[in-house]
């Protein structure tokens, strides 16, 4: 079997407040916005790399403190954290580094999932 990851599914609250935390602030691109079965759903992602797909609905079924989170690479966890900040985003948790080669910190999007962004060395 030859499997490649094509999307990780977010059911969230308030697709607008999410769409402005994941595009406007991270920069995902929109792929499509859609309906399906009274559902809102968006495909946010870079062309040809897996996508990140947030439905809205009241039915939250995985809380967003069970240890799941969101990773991103960044090429610098410094500028990251202070255009974040120069947002309004403030750092959740770290920046933690674990091992020499790998850095990252922990932000929140607008349900409470925590999303990593990360720097490796």
């Amino acid at each position: 079997m030859n499997l490649m990851l094509n999307w990780i599914t977010l059911r969230i609250r308030d697709l607008e407040a999410s769409l402005a935390f994941y595009h406007g602030i991270l920069g995902l691109p929109i792929e499509r916005r859609f309906e399906s079965r009274g559902k809102r759903i968006a495909m946010l992602g870079p062309a040809n790399q897996p996508k990140i797909e947030l439905i809205e609905g009241s039915e939250i079924t995985v809380r967003p403190n069970n240890g799941i989170s969101v990773g991103f690479e960044v090429e610098s966890l410094e500028r990251a954290m202070e255009e974040l900040q120069s947002k309004g985003i403030p750092v959740a948790r770290g920046p933690i580094e674990p091992n020499p080669h790998l850095r990252f910190f922990y932000i929140l999007d607008p349900d409470g999932f925590e999303v990593q962004l990360a720097q490796h060395r």
